[in-house]
């Protein structure tokens, strides 16, 4: 439990899991309505499991859902799926008029500030037509929601925030802080999904959240005990990167570049990266540049299990995370982790007994701690067996069922 000088008021249910609440049920006299807003940039992103899950978990519960979200692709599965339990599942992106098309070509750039966004005015609209009794704010990051909690609050509607990573790298605007201080203060209740992601907006801001909170994102693994250790025949030792290929996050070119030193290219070590991403091709032609024979680029893979039957640990380059899902896939399957100290990671990962932390993430701090996973690579599989026990302590088997029952309790106490 983080003092509560640093602001929480609860934690994720972790010792307790085999212990179910049921979820509070809405009146059939009178269905409660909630409304879930996503600013994911993406047609679907790791991000919105979380929500989504939540969406479900009120479903089930006899609620009433409607869904507004950026670039919705109708045939994406979790879309599918949403549009079986919602009322509407509405496209942010699109919602724009003559007026918004028109005025890049016909007004001076000086004016653009003082111009109505109306993607914003339909929002607020949109929620006094529907009025929800409440409204679920996820973000990629944490501050890219803020027009959606300025659309909840014109219309009155209160609102919960989710925050699903925090960027050291990016500081708010003296302009701007005062908007996003008084969206996290105004909100029922801030999630977040690690206390660092809490602490550094907190910094951001400039004001402590007595309304904040930790939870957890759901994750992909269905294995109730770690994996069977793999068998190499040649005797080499096999590393995942898993996440999307995105350098300026994910941080894969320091990857690169540490495994392009000498003692690396000498050693039995490979490296598969799994995910898609706008550095795609530009993570392979970086591999070829420098010489690299022992990376493999494996593309996406919903088969998370699959990796790690195969696979001896996870490394993760990160330049930002929140509390990266891949590493607690991979701390459940049995497998240690080598990552960078930022966002959550060293929330889970206890440097040189459940994985190696790399003291940030630059070439020659990533290096360093794959140089002592190398010392103590006879020891990876006790450490993935203790990273496996400790994950199950921390973390909690439903995280969307725990949060949907945090927000429907806060509904019934408003």
């Amino acid at each position: 439990m983080i003092a509560l000088e640093h602001g929480v008021v609860g934690e994720p249910t972790t010792k307790s899991n085999s212990e179910v609440k049921p979820l509070p049920q809405t009146s059939p006299m009178r269905q409660k309505n909630v409304v879930f807003l996503s600013s994911c940039p993406n047609a679907w992103g790791g991000s919105e499991e979380l929500w989504a899950g939540v969406a479900d978990n009120f479903a089930n519960a006899n609620y009433r859902l409607s869904v507004v979200k950026t670039h919705v692709d109708r045939n994406h599965p979790r879309i599918q799926s949403l549009l079986e339990v919602s009322e509407c599942v509405e496209d942010y992106n699109t919602r724009h008029d003559l007026w918004s098309a028109v005025q890049g070509r016909l007004l001076p750039r000086r004016w653009f500030p003082q111009l109505t966004d109306s993607r914003k005015v339909w929002l607020c609209r949109f929620l006094s037509r529907l009025r929800p009794d409440f409204a679920v704010v996820s973000q990629g990051q944490n501050f890219d929601g803020l027009d959606l909690v300025d659309a909840c609050r014109s219309s009155g509607v209160p609102y919960i925030l989710i925050a699903q990573k925090a960027a050291d790298s990016a500081w708010p605007h003296d302009r701007d802080r005062e908007r996003m201080r008084s969206s996290y203060v105004n909100a029922q209740r801030a999630y977040f999904v690690s206390k660092h992601n809490l602490n550094l907006t907190e910094l951001q801001i400039g004001v402590r959240l007595t309304n904040a909170e930790l939870v957890s994102n759901p994750f992909l693994t269905p294995v109730t005990e770690p994996l069977p250790w793999p068998k190499s025949e040649d005797g080499s030792y096999k590393l995942a990167c898993v996440g999307r290929l995105a350098i300026s996050e994910k941080g894969q070119d320091i990857l690169l570049q540490a495994l392009a030193r000498d003692r690396w290219q000498s050693r039995p070590v490979h490296v598969t990266f799994f995910g898609e991403g706008e550095h795609s091709d530009l993570l392979k032609r970086a591999s070829d540049l420098l010489g690299l024979n022992s990376v493999h680029f494996a593309g996406f893979t919903s088969d998370v299990v699959n990796i790690w039957k195969t696979h001896h640990a996870l490394v993760l380059p990160s330049r930002s995370e929140g509390l990266p899902l891949t590493l607690i896939e991979a701390m459940l399957c049995g497998r240690p982790g080598i990552v960078t100290n930022v966002g959550g990671n060293t929330e889970l990962v206890t440097d040189n007994d459940t994985g190696f932390v790399a003291a940030a993430a630059t070439v020659d701090a990533l290096d360093d701690a794959l140089e002592r996973a190398w010392a103590h690579r006879s020891q990876w599989q006790s450490m993935g067996e203790k990273a496996a026990k400790s994950i199950r302590e921390n973390v909690p088997t439903d995280p969307c069922r725990t949060l949907a029952t945090k927000i429907m309790e806060l509904m019934n106490d408003a």
